[in-house]
């Protein structure tokens, strides 16, 4: 995915109530933006962070930037949580990902389960219809290893319980977790933030949910995903 124009540099004020940011141009002109990250994004909102906004003339918009990438210890790391569907698409066309790239329809946002939305199905003739709910990874505490959640997500543990359903019914159901940073090999899930999360992942793992995690290369320029990850959770031995 490149971005229409490139980003440009500001230093963080604050982030707060969400959606909103502080920060300062390099021009010195002090900015209020808007954050496309709901979430806690636990360790990414250091005063002084260098930052990364996408820039936007519509006369609509109350806000003119928004927040895309954070300079966390070197690496670029993303934070708009618009862009996973449409990175983890990309990975699939290009054949990134198991054999998702066999089915001929990919659709966005559809109608499934009790009264939910899966992110992206792919059907074809002949084939199990492929259910696949993809979530945002930014956070990492240790050197090359990347976790989920970064706090607690019943919303999470829900769209796993979903995907088992699915699988029950005799579809495929599949969690992409997309990476946006580059500088992590590993995956895992961080059950000692949301242990709910966690048993979620591994009943979900029991039913034959599918799992995977896309890295991705980041530049203000552009990020593309480049292929899976190892996922490196201890609970798989007692699957």
């Amino acid at each position: 995915m490149i971005f229409g124009r490139p980003l440009v540099p500001a230093i963080l004020v604050r982030r707060y109530k969400r959606f909103l940011f502080d920060a300062i141009l390099e021009d010195g002109r002090p900015i209020t933006g808007f954050c496309p990250n709901t979430g806690s994004m636990r360790g990414l909102t250091t005063p002084d962070s260098t930052i990364w906004l996408s820039e936007h003339d519509s006369a609509t918009r109350k806000y003119q930037h928004m927040l895309e990438m954070i300079e966390v210890g070197g690496t670029m790391d993303g934070v708009n949580t618009a862009l996973p569907n449409r990175l983890a698409e990309e990975a699939i066309r290009q054949g990134q990902i198991s054999d998702l790239d066999r089915y001929a329809t990919l659709q966005r946002e559809q109608r499934y389960g009790k009264s939910s939305r899966i992110d992206i199905m792919l059907s074809d003739s002949g084939m199990p219809r492929a259910y696949v709910e993809v979530k945002n990874v930014h956070f990492s505490r240790m050197p090359g290893l990347a976790e989920f959640p970064d706090s607690p997500t019943k919303r999470g543990a829900k769209h796993l319980e979903e995907l088992g359903d699915m699988v029950e019914d005799g579809h495929r159901g599949i969690m992409i977790y997309l990476v946006q940073r580059d500088d992590c090999v590993r995956f895992r899930i961080c059950d000692d933030l949301d242990p709910v999360y966690s048993k979620a992942f591994i009943t979900a793992r029991r039913r034959g949910v599918e799992a995977y995690a896309v890295k991705c290369r980041v530049s203000p320029q552009q990020i593309a995903p480049e292929g899976l990850i190892a996922i490196d959770e201890p609970a798989f031995a007692d699957l």
